[in-house]
Parts: structure tokens; sequence; C-alpha cells
């Protein structure tokens, strides 16, 4: 018993370390996952590089051809530009109006689109409307005639 010696503070806390630092070791999956990732981003990056190399000596390579012949592409490019807007102006336009058609023939056939209860609510407010306007109208329609002639007698 004489032999055992206390553990020291010093050595306590570099067990307590080691073995907090084993509990949160990644395990093989994490690791494999860690060096799936690394590789990818690692190859991502090459061939960034490579693009970025690729474009600039494109770019250079090509400037004095593009330059000289400016002239060419701007009306070229006005052209394209305009015909493919149109073109998918054109098709916007024949899908909105498709989509619109569609839903009128379901609405009049009494499918219930999705809107067709807001279109239902707007048309009968608008209904009640109109015929409160009316009824006010009528009402009071022949006291302001009245008024008009006190005002004007003659007329």
């Amino acid at each position: 018993m004489a032999d055992r010696h206390p553990i020291s503070a010093q050595t306590q806390r570099a067990s307590t370390f080691l073995s907090k630092l084993q509990d949160h070791a990644p395990n093989s999956t994490q690791l494999v996952g860690f060096l799936t990732l690394l590789i990818s981003c690692s190859v991502l990056l090459i061939l960034t590089g490579l693009t970025v190399t690729a474009t600039a000596f494109g770019v250079v390579f090509f400037a004095p051809l593009i330059l000289v012949s400016s002239p060419i592409w701007l009306p070229i490019g006005t052209f394209l530009f305009v015909c493919t807007a149109g073109f998918l102006s054109f098709c916007g336009f024949g899908v909105a109006v498709v989509a619109a058609l569609s839903w009128i023939y379901r609405y009049f056939r009494g499918m219930n689109p999705p809107g067709s209860d807001r279109f239902d609510y707007a048309r009968s407010r608008i209904y009640d409307t109109a015929s409160h306007v009316k009824d006010y109208a009528s009402q009071y329609g022949g006291y302001l005639q009245s008024k008009v002639k006190d005002a004007a007698p003659g007329a």
C-alpha cells in the first residue's frame, strides 16, 4: 500500500480532458462524410479555377476579333433580342389567354374554378350597391328636382 502514489490533480485534469475529447470524437460515418465534403469542395474549386482561367484567356484571345467585328454584332444582337422578346411575349400572352378562356369555360359550366367564390361575392356586392343607389336616387330624386326649381323658378 505504501507503493501507491496518489494521482496528482494535473494527471486527473489531463485524463478528464482526454475522456471529453474521446466523447466528442467523430465516428466513422461522420469522418467519411467530412472527407466526401472536402473532396467535393476541392474538385469544385479546381473546376472553378479552370473555368475562370479559360474565360480570361478566351477574352484576351478573342478581344481583337470582337472589337473589329462589333459593328456586325450590335445589329445582329438587337435583332435577336427583339425577335426573342417578341416570341416569348407572344407565347406568354397565348398562355394567359388560354388560361383565362379555360377559367371562363369552367365557371359558366358550373365547375367552380379557383377564385369563383370571390367573383360571385364581388358580383353580388356590385348588384347590391347598384340597387341601393337606384333606391336612393328614386327616393331623393324628386327632392332634388324641387330644390332645383326653387333655386331657378323659371326653369
